[in-house]
Order: C-alpha cells, then sequence, then structure tokens
C-alpha cells in the first residue's frame, strides 16, 4: 500500500512567526504527527504500535515520547487492575503449590 499525505494550511504570519522561531516545514511536519500520535494513542485510537508508526519515530523513542508528556503506556481502568492483581494472585499461589 502507498502513503496518503494529509496537508494543514497555516495562515503565512503564524508560518513567519513560526520560522523565525527555527521552525521549518519539515520540522512542523514532524511535530505535528507525534502530536497527533501521541493523541491517537492517549484517546486508545491507535495501539503504540501504530502511533509509533504515525510519529515517525522507534517504539521505543515513541514511549520515551509518551513519558516526556506524561502520558503513561499502561493505562488500566480500576477494574482492569483489579482482574490483573487477582490472577497475579491466583499465579503465586499455584507457584507455592
Amino acid at each position: 500500500m502507498g502513503n496518503v499525505q494529509a496537508v494543514i494550511d497555516l495562515p503565512e504570519q503564524l508560518y513567519l512567526s513560526l520560522s523565525a522561531s527555527g521552525l521549518t516545514k519539515e520540522k512542523i511536519a514532524t511535530e505535528s504527527r507525534k502530536l497527533l500520535a501521541l493523541k491517537c494513542f492517549r484517546d486508545r485510537t491507535l495501539s503504540l504500535g501504530r502511533s509509533a508508526e504515525l510519529s515517525g519515530l522507534s517504539k521505543w523513542d515513541f514511549i520515551e515520547f509518551l513519558s516526556d508528556n506524561n502520558v503513561p503506556v499502561l493505562d488500566y481502568e480500576e477494574d482492569e487492575l483489579a482482574r490483573e492483581f487477582e490472577t497475579s494472585e491466583k499465579l503465586v499461589e499455584r507457584l507455592k503449590k
């Protein structure tokens, strides 16, 4: 499968302000992809792997990016976490036998 290009339009004055701050078109595009990937992962629209792919980062670099932006990689709901602990306790009991 090929790629699909998504384009954003910026008002010229805004682009000039960003450009004066050292942001090139490529840097704006790269940062936009990373932030979109972060949002898609946080909102559970995309998995970790697919979000990393969207961001253009390796999975490990994307995990670091999430951490830098206070987005947890594992975000269990309370009931999911309770089930995980219950399963862990059962496994520990089996190992003791």
